[in-house]
């Protein structure tokens, strides 16, 4: 469903077992770009889906189809999987339970594409949102930053803090919608004790899969994220307390500046980077 306003158009897409949200905040004819958008959306699915059982990643788990001669897609995708997985310290894995399943990082990475494509295509505001994780392009309206209010995992009608900003992405983690359904990978088991994990950054791909990281992670996230320039955790466990990395802001504010959140204006990590 698409909705054309006179400075702003919407279009609501459902893909992935989840709702995309393309909110273009430019004056103008969007309908093609936006067919685009979804098209590369419904593609990823179609290739990435774990339910979906034609497609690729379905076939290499049944080993009928081998990573190389998949879509070429799967092969990025992997590869940023096993540069995240280093960097985490194995706390991300694209194999969480011995079977392959890179969506962790697959959405995010699907949701930042997008918002490449609107940018090619001539969109210099917008936001693309799938289930809460966003990437945020520009601003909301001129002179305005997008802000994002990041959701009490244990109560959903109570915010917790709102982060803002021009060029950021926002990724959350944890049991809010699924229950406990995030692997330690080195278990194997669920994981206990913490409710969700949000990541800000400059790039969704890094900021998902992240967010998953860190959920495993647990309070170690918190000194890890230090350690990672432009990516800031807000971490609440089981019991609602919560916790933040050295650069996040007081979550007790109205609000945060992007520039705060993230110390610094950037783009991916160079380890993270596929060309």
């Amino acid at each position: 469903m698409t909705v054309a306003l006179r400075d702003r158009t919407v279009h609501v897409e459902h893909c992935m077992g989840t709702v995309f949200t393309i909110d273009i905040r430019d004056q103008g004819e969007w309908a093609d770009v936006i067919a685009e958008v979804v098209a590369w959306l419904h593609h990823v699915d179609t290739v990435f889906s774990t339910y979906k059982p034609d497609s690729d990643i379905s076939r290499i788990r049944r080993r009928e189809l081998r990573a190389v001669d998949a879509h070429p897609d799967v092969l990025t995708v992997l590869e940023l999987c096993a540069r995240v997985q280093t960097a985490t310290g194995g706390c991300f894995s694209a194999m969480p339970n011995g079977k392959l399943d890179p969506t962790s990082l697959v959405k995010g990475w699907a949701i930042e594409r997008a918002g490449e494509l609107l940018r090619a295509r001539g969109s210099v505001n917008h936001a693309v949102n799938g289930g809460g994780d966003m990437q945020l392009v520009g601003e909301s309206a001129p002179g305005r930053p997008w802000r994002v209010g990041i959701e009490d995992p244990l109560n959903r009608s109570r915010i917790l803090t709102v982060v803002s900003g021009r060029d950021i992405a926002v990724a959350t983690s944890g049991t809010a919608e699924r229950g406990a359904h995030i692997l330690d990978p080195f278990t194997g088991h669920a994981v206990t004790g913490y409710a969700s994990a949000t990541v800000v950054g400059p790039s969704l791909t890094y900021a998902d899969a992240c967010a998953t990281a860190a959920f495993v992670m647990g309070a170690r996230a918190l000194h890890w994220a230090d350690t990672v320039e432009g990516y800031e955790i807000l971490l609440v466990d089981s019991n609602g307390k919560m916790g933040t990395s050295g650069g996040w802001p007081n979550s007790s504010a109205a609000h945060a500046d992007a520039a705060a959140v993230m110390g610094v204006a950037g783009t991916n990590p160079p380890w993270l980077r596929v060309k």
